[in-house]
């Protein structure tokens, strides 16, 4: 895949959509084969990040102490401050995991950060993660952290081999959106066990639109020429076929 078939295919699929009442976010599938997702050394689970936004808003969740509450309050989204936590049942989590994209934890308090938000953040992939540079200190400047989350994407295979995440979104500069997709692809192929040939295809897609295929036209002749081997093969057996009725013809007149 390279970066002129992306450029033609992104142009594509901004041509076929139509115009809807929102604006809509572009995602990247990637297909894989030859993954063993039983086998952990095979999964893909990590997170990238983009040189430029997605487009759209990541909003960001802080639980922390005393010590970052302040700080929190004024750079995330939303601060739960630990004394808070009780507040926070089954319901109120759940509401919280669905309204927020990362979740940011102060190191000190993760054994209540676990205890309260772990059976609801755990099952949807949004407790805070250290990979993610979501886990932080008390000392911690808060304000580069976020910044990064809004560039943030996760990779992950869960039960099928494929990859689907959001690169951007229709009205940000084709060069800003091509430039995702690249570091998006190449990242992922570099955390796959054989690299470029576990790449089974690679598709672009807006929200309601239909998805292209990267570099399809490549992908076509060759099926384009498998289809003309087997029509020559059925020409031939077709061609064979009368010449055995007239042997049958013969050996019958005699």
């Amino acid at each position: 895949m390279d970066k002129t078939q992306v450029t033609e295919t992104l142009k594509k699929v901004k041509e076929s959509s139509q115009k809807r009442n929102f604006i809509q976010s572009i995602d990247l599938i990637i297909n894989l084969r030859d993954i063993d997702l039983k086998k952990p050394e095979q999964s893909v689970n990590f997170f990238h990040t983009l040189h430029y936004p997605k487009g759209k808003k990541v909003k960001v969740c802080a639980l922390v102490g005393p010590e970052l509450l302040p700080q929190a309050k004024q750079i995330c989204d939303l601060a739960v401050s630990v004394d808070d936590f009780p507040k926070y049942q089954k319901k109120e989590a759940k509401k919280l995991a669905t309204e927020y994209d990362f979740f940011i934890a102060q190191s000190t308090i993760m054994p209540k950060i676990a205890t309260t938000f772990g059976k609801v953040l755990g099952p949807k992939g949004k407790m805070p993660n250290p990979k993610a540079g979501c886990v932080v200190p008390p000392n911690a400047n808060l304000k580069p952290l976020y910044e990064k989350l809004q560039k943030t994407i996760k990779l992950q295979t869960k039960n099928d081999p494929i990859i689907q995440t959001m690169v951007g979104t229709e009205n940000m500069k084709d060069e800003e959106i091509i430039d995702n997709i690249m570091t998006t692809y190449d990242a992922l192929i570099h955390h796959l066990p054989s690299g470029k040939n576990n790449i089974k295809n690679v598709l672009l897609k807006l929200t309601m639109g239909k998805a292209f295929h990267i570099g399809k036209e490549e992908v076509i002749e060759e099926k384009e020429t498998k289809k003309q081997k087997k029509e020559t093969k059925k020409a031939e057996v077709k061609e064979k076929v009368p010449e055995e009725k007239t042997k049958k013809e013969e050996q019958s007149e005699k």
